[in-house]
């Protein structure tokens, strides 16, 4: 019996998470257990789920989260691969609850699947989501390789150069990713000043992250979009390195092909 059966609301958006997972998969974005998907499901939570027991002792976050109060979540578990998650994402992943203090959670089902080394940082982001009233419920961090290997040059690390780049290799990128692709350098995995750089990138109104060196952190409504968001910049990113690969630097559309671009699809300045 799982948590789902009965569900379908709910199922729907697990039924995505699995399919994100193996996409990721498939593109090489995923080794062994590498990135993670965190996404708010407390809109879907009926009144017989806030009976049920809990399948764990309470955990501690390692920060006090306020707005996070009653919240619930679907975690990637930790040393899970996101090629098993797509096949059983309730034996690859779990749903936890927030506990009133806020600084605790507790595992709720289908099994005892210890969330992710990095739930503090998702937890972090989903925190701060909630406090600005954002729509977004989905979290997910995945190592892309094109973007990725952009980040071992520093020309591409200063504010805004890799977006302007990718924005002009298809007028898709900035029609589907008109924020844009934040920068933060580079710190340790699962560090909290990692968690608190990405929040000040999103507050900038990124709403894809590049973590130097090592992946992106995309927030978006549901899974499917965050992924569609890194989905397209890192195709940006193909395309720019494809024409390197034929002997040439790419031309890219000039400013006024983007601000053409801009005005006419009343994309975000």
């Amino acid at each position: 019996m799982s948590i789902l059966d009965n569900r379908p609301s709910l199922k729907a958006e697990i039924d995505k998470v699995a399919e994100v997972a193996g996409y990721l998969w498939i593109k090489g974005w995923a080794e062994r257990n590498g990135g993670n998907i965190t996404i708010n499901i407390t809109e879907w939570v009926d009144e017989e789920m806030k009976t049920l027991p809990a399948i764990s002792e309470p955990r501690a976050i390692g920060t006090v989260l306020p707005h996070l109060r009653g919240c619930w979540f679907y975690c990637k578990g930790t040393q899970k691969r996101m090629r098993d998650l797509a096949r059983d994402p309730m034996g690859s992943g779990s749903i936890i609850r927030i506990l009133p203090d806020c600084a605790h959670y507790e595992m709720v089902a289908d099994a005892p699947v210890a969330p992710t080394s990095e739930l503090p940082s998702h937890l972090s982001v989903h925190n701060y989501l909630l406090a600005k009233s954002s729509p977004y419920r989905a979290s997910l961090h995945t190592h892309p390789i094109e973007l990725v290997a952009l980040t071992h040059s520093k020309k591409w690390l200063e504010k805004d150069a890799a977006t302007r780049m990718l924005w002009s290799m298809i007028p898709e990128t900035k029609a589907f990713c008109p924020r844009g692709l934040g920068m933060v350098p580079y710190m340790l995995p699962s560090s909290v000043g990692l968690a608190d750089a990405t929040i000040r990138a999103i507050d900038e109104d990124y709403d894809v992250v590049m973590w130097e060196k090592h992946g992106v952190f995309a927030v978006d409504t549901d899974i499917m979009s965050a992924f569609d968001q890194v989905d397209v910049l890192n195709k940006a990113a193909q395309i720019y390195i494809s024409a390197r690969n034929m002997g040439f630097e790419p031309e890219g559309m000039t400013d006024a092909q983007m601000k053409e671009l801009s005005d006419v699809f009343g994309l975000p300045k």
